[in-house]
């Protein structure tokens, strides 16, 4: 008796299952499409005919179940049932799309059209008069909303994390950084596709002023030279490391120095006005790849800009 009554519950829920699974995704995709052919008012037919027509394919459902499940003994309640499931289940379909909008995986298109009939028949499971059954069906609704709520949000965030770290590395010979200078931090970022460019701003930002730009970028020179057109208050030497200074006279008495060294495939270019030519050496000196802890640390803090 008892492996009949097993028997008839499984054959309940699986019911419920493949009925939904195959109900819910037509409705959903006929609202879908009238809504897109003909505005919100479109929908109003379509909702009409499918809903009354998924009540009646869960009733049937419902209806190996009726010496099982005391709400499927009859007609009338079996209805009454069919209603209950249809709520509960439909909550939690919406509560996956939620979810499913937020980028938490659920798998491929198949296992989504799979997924649309388990809030059914965990529904279905609660008014089966079966301690292990309910306790089945609360264990799938727990880990459900754990994995909806905690554990799918996590994983998509580190997969946006992940694509983003993977889109700023696209150019990775650019990524150069130099240590800041004292009293200063790196305050803007912004990778482009042939540029990498620094802001360094003082630590105690309004009350100290002070300025250092670095930009990386792809040589368009076999070699640093100086322009053959300069301005009266500009002067531009190559040194014999092959660095090229710039000084540019400001008025009010200040010096704008700009310093550009090759370093590996890549052309550094350092300007201030309140750094000098020596505070601007010792910055390119520390040149070094963008580790990974400062790519992560800028992103966190949001100090860093993707630019196309």
């Amino acid at each position: 008796m008892k492996t009949s009554r097993g028997t008839l519950t499984a054959l309940h829920l699986l019911l419920v299952w493949a009925t939904m699974a195959a109900a819910v995704p037509m409705l959903g995709f006929g609202l879908v499409a009238s809504a897109w052919g003909g505005g919100v008012g479109a929908t109003v037919p379509v909702f009409l005919v499918g809903v009354p027509l998924a009540l009646g394919l869960l009733t049937m459902a419902g209806l190996p179940a009726r010496t099982v499940v005391p709400l499927c003994g009859s007609v009338r309640r079996r209805l009454g049932w069919a209603v209950l499931v249809f709520v509960l289940g439909t909550l939690g379909v919406m509560a996956g799309l939620a979810v499913y909008s937020g980028d938490v995986d659920l798998g491929s298109a198949e296992a989504r059209v799979a997924l649309t009939g388990a809030p059914y028949t965990v529904a279905a499971a609660f008014f089966v008069p079966s301690r292990w059954v309910r306790s089945g069906a609360l264990a799938v609704l727990v880990t459900g909303v754990a994995y909806g709520g905690l554990v799918g949000p996590a994983q998509a965030q580190q997969r946006e994390r992940e694509a983003e770290t993977a889109r700023y590395r696209e150019r990775a010979e650019l990524l150069v950084l130099g240590d800041a200078p004292q009293g200063m931090e790196v305050s803007r970022a912004e990778v482009g596709p042939a540029s990498f460019v620094v802001d360094y701003r003082p630590v105690r930002a309004g009350y100290e002023l002070g300025y250092v730009g670095l930009v990386v970028r792809t040589p368009i020179t076999p070699a640093l030279q100086c322009s053959e057109f300069s301005a009266q208050n500009e002067t531009c030497t190559v040194d014999a490391h092959g660095d090229m200074v710039e000084v540019h006279e400001i008025p009010g008495g200040t010096d704008g120095v700009t310093l550009t060294r090759r370093h590996h495939d890549t052309e550094v270019e350092v300007t201030s006005q309140s750094l000098d030519e020596r505070g601007l050496r010792r910055l390119l000196d520390t040149l070094h790849p963008l580790s990974d802890a400062e790519l992560q640390e800028l992103m966190t803090e949001k100090k860093i800009v993707h630019r196309f």
